[in-house]
């Protein structure tokens, strides 16, 4: 058992099904970064379905406030710049690599209203409930298991009341043969450049995330969650 951030206790499980993290959390930005100009080819083999059905749900609206953390290349956040030319869209990274193919790939979209920042997830620098939409894709799985919560506490954060949260992880493969990434890492062969099976569901439950849904899919036996949820909504005054 552990203690959520307003102290009350939880059932922390997910941690006893999650390997821990084999990089730490600077040479994992610093191998993203080296990785960046190749990252798409990854993307399109491995992520291409995942990143389609995460647009779906997050269904993102003209003249919303969203925020992607972790843009990688700047594919989705593109993506979701498109669905909201008169909003307010803002891009996070850490990799200073994955930061030069995001702003590189909003020049050649012509998206120059699109903030981007260089700042980590575990202390945005953006004011309490600024945003309707948070998205955050493929970096989870790269936080040391303690980290995961701290990341998760941030979006409730600058979360508006009400507002919505779609996350994609590597997860726990289901099959044998989607398995055998999280065994591979397990043995110290790490093909993933640090990601590893995670489970945010339960963790956005302890944190007091409500309306939370999983969806499970593979792309070339590789795992993935999609997993949605929304900040609790503002008491009523009433």
């Amino acid at each position: 058992m552990s203690v959520d951030l307003e102290g009350r206790t939880t059932d922390s499980s997910w941690r006893r099904q999650v390997l821990e993290v084999q990089l730490s959390p600077s040479e994992a930005v610093r191998r993203y970064s080296m990785l960046a100009p190749a990252y798409e080819i990854w993307a399109r083999l491995m992520e291409s379905r995942p990143r389609r059905r995460v647009l779906e749900l997050a269904n993102a609206l003209d003249g919303e406030s969203i925020l992607e953390v972790a843009t990688g290349t700047g594919a989705q956040l593109v993506s979701l710049a498109a669905r909201n030319p008169s909003g307010r869209t803002t891009g996070v990274e850490l990799a200073d690599g994955m930061l030069a193919q995001t702003r590189r790939r909003l020049r050649t979209a012509a998206l120059d209203s699109v903030e981007v920042v260089r700042a980590d997830a575990l202390a945005l620098p953006f004011e309490d409930e600024s945003f309707d939409l948070v998205v955050n894709s493929y970096m989870l799985d790269l936080l040391p298991s303690d980290d995961i919560p701290r990341a998760l506490a941030e979006f409730m954060r600058v979360l508006r009341p009400g507002a919505r949260l779609v996350l994609s992880n590597m997860t726990k493969g289901q099959a044998r043969r989607q398995s055998v990434w999280d065994w591979l890492y397990g043995h110290g062969i790490n093909l993933t450049a640090n990601c590893r099976g995670v489970l945010a569901a339960p963790v956005l439950s302890e944190l007091g995330f409500e309306q939370i849904t999983r969806e499970y899919m593979t792309q070339l036996s590789f795992p993935t969650e999609i997993v949605t949820a929304r900040r609790p909504a503002a008491p009523s005054s009433t």
